[in-house]
């Protein structure tokens, strides 16, 4: 992809998101509108665009790729793992806080973020991979996940479910590859409706971005030196070698710019809502996602593009 459509759909993305920005000052998208719309989203429009990415047609990849994103896929968050358990330590969070920083160096907005400016900046092929890096994110999530974010609490909060693991986006995922890789071709009047619900996707949850941004109230958490130091880590850095090990393998370039991306999402909003439910206190975690999220903006058109240039 070249230079020029990377900056186009980048310069998309932040309209639409300084449109959601617009709709939070001028009252139109309260908190309940915003946690609603978010629900519809997650549970309705983003598992819609994965299948209707799989039916566009554009797709050329094969069984091997998909194998190869598996195979990807799990050493991408063996990896993060690592991450997660390194990154307290080296920005030197206290215990107390560790696991979140743990959570958050491992579990990011691949979903509500990744898939949409996946489809809006990336080739066809990419999707694939995202699809993929979505199911291991339910997978893990669920289980190794909640094990971590319960550690020190006592009691069952880091049990996980089955039934949680199994949510809209997952089955979609799984049933797109089952699509994907059976060749099957859904009656029409189903893929179209498909095709029309994933097509709100990328503008909802864009101006949902905007909305989450103008309530968070940046000025305090922008002062948080340690959040831009797990920003350059993380969203940077990682990122960053993450290309690097891919290209000295001879990865093909859409399986890297995927994985950059996936690598570059900023912090996600789930470890929040499970932290919420058990009760702790989620300032780390909500600081970081307002913070990460609005300057992923930028680190993210940086990366994509700066990768696309070199490869």
């Amino acid at each position: 992809m070249s230079l020029s459509v990377i900056l186009q759909q980048m310069g998309v993305i932040c309209i639409l998101v300084a449109i959601g920005v617009l709709l939070q000052k001028r009252a139109v998208v309260d908190a309940l509108t915003s946690k609603k719309l978010s629900a519809i989203v997650v549970d309705v429009c983003n598992p819609a665009m994965i299948m209707a990415s799989i039916l566009g047609g554009d797709i050329t990849a094969g069984h091997r790729d998909l194998i190869y994103a598996a195979v990807i896929g799990a050493v991408f968050y063996a990896f993060l793992m690592i991450i997660g358990l390194v990154m307290p330590h080296i920005l030197r969070v206290k215990r107390s806080d560790r696991k979140f920083y743990n959570l958050m160096s491992v579990y990011t907005n691949t979903g509500f973020l990744g898939i949409p400016v996946a489809r809006a900046i990336l080739p066809p092929n990419a999707i694939i991979y995202v699809i993929v890096i979505n199911v291991f994110y339910s997978l893990l999530f669920y289980t190794h996940g909640l094990t971590v974010l319960g550690k020190g609490e006592g009691g069952n909060r880091g049990k996980s479910s089955v039934l949680k693991i199994l949510n809209p986006g997952t089955i979609m995922a799984l049933l797109s590859l089952v699509v994907f890789w059976f060749h099957l071709d859904l009656p029409p009047i189903l893929g179209n409706t498909i095709q029309y619900v994933g097509n709100a996707t990328v503008f909802l949850s864009m101006v949902l971005l905007g909305v989450s941004i103008s309530r968070s109230g940046l000025g305090d958490a922008l002062k948080d030196i340690r959040i831009w130091a797990f920003i350059l880590l993380r969203m940077v850095l990682v990122p960053l070698i993450i290309v690097l090990i891919m290209h000295s393998i001879s990865f093909d370039k859409t399986a890297i710019l995927a994985m950059c991306l996936m690598a570059a999402v900023p912090v996600g909003n789930l470890p929040m809502i499970q932290a919420e439910k058990q009760g702790m206190d989620t300032s780390i975690l909500s600081s970081a996602i307002a913070v990460t999220t609005a300057v992923s903006i930028f680190t993210i058109t940086a990366l994509i593009t700066a990768v696309s240039v070199v490869l």
